[in-house]
């Protein structure tokens, strides 16, 4: 336990890299990306946004993936009210797509074919399992506040055979996690773990401020952001590197994010 709460303490930090900023708008999506100054092979995660919240939203964790090594693309498409989760959940396979095919940071950074992710909260979280059961090619699949979608995400995870992760948070009003994530774990046809935030609400893993909080319970919340992004970049780094050094930190409770009943993750799958 002493050793899961350090390794929690020490993912909440930033990690060694440098980090670019990229507009996925000059191949052709609009978007953002971050990514590491440097290196060949690395993984990457395709993100998607909360109903009606932009991907600025997001740049925190994003920028801290990648400080860590872990290339991140988040489409800013289906942004309004009626957003249709499949072409997102589309648009998040394309930027898998972009981030394996086009140089990146002048050539200078390469990322493997063999490690890609997708990540997502609410509406992004349930297009992310979508997304996930068409593409062979994702490996480790993370929620936040995941909400159903159309067609049903709880389906889709009925052909999701890799790793998933799913916080949720214990003071949601807008994606419940009994009606939501619970459920899209539970058909989750691979290796799964839910982990509740207690204090958490729905925007807590949002930064900054926006007009949707207007017409949505809650706001960022600095400790919510912490662990989420400790969590995150340990799963990812461990499922898409092959790391066993963050597996303490996925296999126990730590404070502000207890483990519920559901299988350990396991490595290779």
């Amino acid at each position: 336990m002493a050793r899961a709460k350090q390794l929690a303490h020490d993912l909440a930090l930033p990690g060694p890299h440098s980090v670019l900023r990229g507009d996925l708008g000059l191949v052709g999506q609009p978007g953002v990306l971050f990514t590491p100054t440097s290196g060949r092979d690395l993984p990457a995660v395709a993100f998607g946004h909360g109903w009606l919240q932009p991907p600025l939203r997001y740049h925190g964790l994003m920028r801290h993936l990648a400080t860590h090594g872990i290339v991140v693309a988040a489409p800013s498409t289906h942004v309004g009210p009626l957003g249709s989760h499949r072409l997102f959940a589309a648009d998040l396979r394309t930027a898998l797509q972009t981030c394996v095919s086009v140089q990146l940071g002048e050539g200078q950074v390469r990322v493997s074919p063999d490690r890609l992710g997708i990540a997502g909260h609410c509406f992004g979280g349930g297009s992310a399992v979508l997304a996930a059961a068409e593409d062979p090619r994702v490996r480790a699949v993370a929620t936040l506040a995941a909400a159903e979608a159309r067609p049903s995400a709880v389906e889709a995870a009925r052909h999701c055979r890799m790793p998933g992760l799913h916080l949720t948070a214990g003071l949601d009003l807008v994606a419940p996690p009994v009606g939501n994530a619970e459920l899209i774990a539970r058909a989750w046809a691979g290796p799964v773990q839910v982990r509740e935030l207690p204090k958490a609400g729905h925007l807590g893993f949002t930064e900054g401020r926006h007009w949707s909080q207007l017409l949505l319970a809650g706001k960022g919340q600095r400790k919510t952001q912490r662990i989420s992004r400790a969590l995150l970049t340990a799963f990812f780094l461990k499922h898409l590197t092959g790391t066993s050094a963050y597996d303490e930190l996925l296999e126990h409770d730590v404070r502000g994010a207890t483990i519920q009943e559901s299988p350990v993750l396991h490595p290779g799958v």
